[in-house]
């Protein structure tokens, strides 16, 4: 039968998301860094579905599942979170199709700004997104160390941690740092993540300075993270890593842009640089 890319429906998710975890690990190894994906329920792509449909996009051929990218908008930022295609069907143009649906979605919503972050050895698909104007501009990397390893050794951080509430209040406080740090309002994930169960989001105050924020997983994922000023990230990032280090989760993790000094301190306590990637933008 003939390949067919329409919209994704909601019972398509899950196993979209094992389409992801298949491509990953088929890349991954191939490069030598094992295979470091697992499905995940698909409860940010069920969000994301619900917000706007729109940007979400399956390739099917008969009964099989053979593509799938997920894309949502923020004000003026179009953001390609997830353009997987299955490991056997690679080659054949199915990325291209998913990313001009994509694509699309963008010009629909008005957006002026486009990116997206891939993996830094992924060059078939930064060739392909470069042929549509995003290029490589800001290394990312995946930062990982043993939760038990970090007990302790987090310096202490002047910065208050207070914890965000879903207030009108709060709401905007998290608005004008994002404004400032990233030119783009992020209401509804803000929303999305003080919803997941024991997800931890605290502002970071200065004295009477509300200067950053800071969200950490029951993983011991650390992200987002965001200050108004790049003075703030040492004590930013010195706050979330002893937030992480004093969770429940065997591991702490983090994506650091390489143009951050906090990848210094990553580096300085230990954490083992896991993955490289790549931030892909118009501008």
């Amino acid at each position: 039968m003939s390949l067919i890319v329409r919209p994704a429906r909601a019972d398509e998710l899950a196993p979209a998301q094992e389409l992801v975890a298949r491509s990953i690990n088929e890349l991954t190894v191939r490069h030598g860094f094992g295979a470091i994906a697992t499905p995940r329920p698909p409860d940010f792509q069920a969000f994301c579905l619900r917000d706007d449909p729109r940007g979400l996009w399956v390739a099917e051929d008969g009964d099989q599942l053979a593509g799938y990218a997920l894309s949502w908008v923020s004000g003026q930022l179009w953001f390609l979170a997830e353009l997987f295609v299955a490991p056997d069907r690679q080659g054949q143009g199915i990325g291209a199709q998913l990313l001009g649906r994509a694509l699309e979605h963008a010009v629909q919503a008005g957006a002026a700004e486009r990116c997206l972050i891939t993996f830094a050895f992924n060059l078939v698909s930064q060739s392909l997104y470069a042929r549509h104007g995003l290029l490589p501009r800001v290394p990312i990397h995946l930062c990982s160390a043993a939760r038990a390893s970090l007990a302790g050794r987090t310096p202490h951080s002047a910065l208050r941690a207070t914890p965000i509430r879903d207030s009108a209040d709060d709401l905007d406080a998290l608005r004008r740092i994002d404004l400032a740090s990233l030119g783009v309002p992020r209401e509804k994930h803000h929303r999305y993540l003080l919803a997941v169960p024991g997800m931890q989001g605290v502002f970071l105050d200065d004295a009477d300075e509300r200067v950053g924020y800071a969200y950490v997983a029951p993983s011991g994922h650390i992200g987002p993270l965001a200050v108004l000023h790049a003075q703030a990230m040492p004590a930013a990032f010195h706050a979330a890593l002893a937030l992480a280090a004093a969770g429940e989760g065997g591991q702490v993790s983090v994506f650091v842009p390489g143009t951050s000094e906090a990848l210094v301190i990553a580096a300085r306590l230990g954490l083992r640089f896991a993955l490289p990637m790549v931030l892909m933008s118009e501008h």
